[in-house]
């Protein structure tokens, strides 16, 4: 008896750090219930590699799934589709031109060193792509294409004439030296630069190149995808040994949203073959909210009935199910909040069927109870042998869904994922609500002398007549 009052006291214990969790931290939504873009992009062939394989679609996979983790989206589905195209959705992202700069840019990085002699030069082009992006963005308000094509034009013709005053280090120092790259606040101003760090190789390519240029006069060009973000100069004070250490700083005046977009996309490093964003689509939470609403609807209905139904075939121990069952769901959805786990309307599924696969437990336990009673076993002896004849078959069932579902998660994908881990995590659960649960509120009915009644376990138990009905009950 002590020891159910243990256990009564750990499920008190658990229910309420569970409740607790539930208010306290909420449950992230895929993009199917949140709303979010979703991104397809296409891979395109180039001269030297005239046929996109799986090959080079599994390497943009690669570098859009390094920058999508960058961006900190949770629940990110990418997968590919066909032979050249690659499906991205983002639940919660509602800047999809953002989501599209930072997957569709190749983010090329490559320090170069100024000619010599080409300091004037560079000042008045710099001087003039100035004007030229005032004067785009002023175009673009006014809606005149025509105009705004032109000064494109004028912006990449300037763009290619400052590309020539720099030429590039023997070997070249470019983004396949970094090791790491984020964005930083400047002291005092509210731009923000782009610090980066090299590997071995880099950090002597860049010390080098620093060494060259320290007190000349001429820049450091920093180029990403071939235009020019930034050029420093390097002071005279490094002219014996460069800037060693591996590490420097971009500016640039960034944003602190270019910033860290830039970083992302540095870290991710280039795509290996060029891709263009074939369509956008914004997944609105109107939709979502349906969902939500009709699988609320359709969980509680299925609870109801489930619950109505065990008390009335099972009588008290059907009322103990409910009160396990109610406790599992409980904690399954604690598990959900506190694991951090991003619900999907599959995942909502795979909970409602856990719910199912939950009572069925309940259901073996109680029919070989019954059968124990029937054979003249006492109330006590039937109750925990049916707890023990049941458990074997209990987690035989248990182990093959987990099994499946640890298939499912594993050569699944996308959404696939959400409701294997969702049911496999209620299994585990529903595990500790039959089991635990229901026998200590099992046996504490039968320890109440008014609840120790045959008839409240098998109702039309034969062969029990009043004069043995306590014989059996005890």
């Amino acid at each position: 008896m002590q020891r159910q009052r243990s256990l009564l006291a750990l499920i008190v214990v658990l229910l309420i750090a569970a409740i607790a969790v539930i208010f306290t931290i909420p449950i992230p939504l895929g993009l199917d219930l949140r709303g979010g873009s979703q991104i397809t992009i296409l891979v395109k062939p180039t001269a030297e590699i005239k046929q996109i394989t799986e090959r080079e679609l599994n390497g943009v996979k690669s570098v859009v799934e390094g920058r999508i983790n960058g961006l900190g989206v949770s629940e990110p589905v990418i997968q590919t589709v066909g032979t050249d195209k690659i499906l991205v959705q983002l639940p919660g992202v509602n800047d999809p031109e953002q989501a599209e700069r930072v997957l569709g840019g190749t983010a090329q990085l490559e320090f170069r060193k100024q000619k010599p002699g080409t300091e004037t030069q560079l000042l008045a082009f710099q001087a003039s792509r100035l004007e030229l992006q005032a004067k785009q963005a002023e175009l673009k308000k006014s809606n005149d294409k025509a105009a705004v094509n032109k000064n494109l034009e004028d912006l990449q013709k300037n763009n290619q004439a400052i590309a020539e005053l720099f030429e590039s280090t023997n070997p070249p120092l470019d983004g396949k030296h970094l090791q790491d790259a984020y964005g930083e606040p400047t002291q005092g101003s509210s731009n923000w630069n782009v610090a980066i760090r090299f590997d071995q190789k880099g950090g002597e390519l860049f010390a080098e190149l620093t060494k060259n240029l320290a007190g000349t006069g001429r820049s450091i060009g920093i180029f990403l995808d071939n235009e020019l973000i930034s050029a420093p100069n390097v002071g005279i004070e490094f002219a014996s040994t460069g800037i060693t250490g591996g590490s420097a700083v971009i500016t640039g005046r960034f944003t602190a949203q270019q910033a860290n977009d830039l970083g992302v996309q540095l870290r991710g490093g280039a795509l290996p073959v060029p891709v263009e964003i074939a369509e956008i689509r914004t997944v609105g939470a109107t939709l979502g909210k349906d969902s939500i609403n009709s699988s609320i609807y359709a969980g509680l209905g299925g609870l109801a009935l489930v619950l109505v139904f065990m008390v009335v075939y099972y009588r008290l121990p059907g009322l103990i199910a409910d009160i396990s069952l109610i406790i599992y769901a409980i904690l399954t959805w604690a598990s959900f909040a506190l694991l951090g786990i991003t619900l999907t309307l599959p995942g909502i599924a795979g909970f409602i069927l856990s719910i199912g696969m939950a009572v069925d437990a309940n259901v073996l336990i109680f029919e070989r109870t019954r059968e124990e009673l029937q054979a003249g076993k006492s109330l006590y002896r039937s109750v925990e042998s049916g707890f023990y004849r049941a458990f074997s078959s209990i987690l035989d069932g248990n182990l093959t869904t987990v099994i499946a579902c640890a298939a499912l998660f594993w050569l699944g994908a996308g959404l696939v994922k959400g409701f294997a881990l969702t049911l496999a995590l209620g299994v585990a659960v529903s595990m500790f609500s039959a089991i635990t649960c229901s026998r200590t509120f099992m046996f504490l009915a039968i320890s109440i002398p008014s609840l120790r009644k045959p008839e409240l376990f098998c109702p039309n138990l034969p062969g029990t007549t009043a004069s043995n009905k306590t014989e059996v009950a005890q």
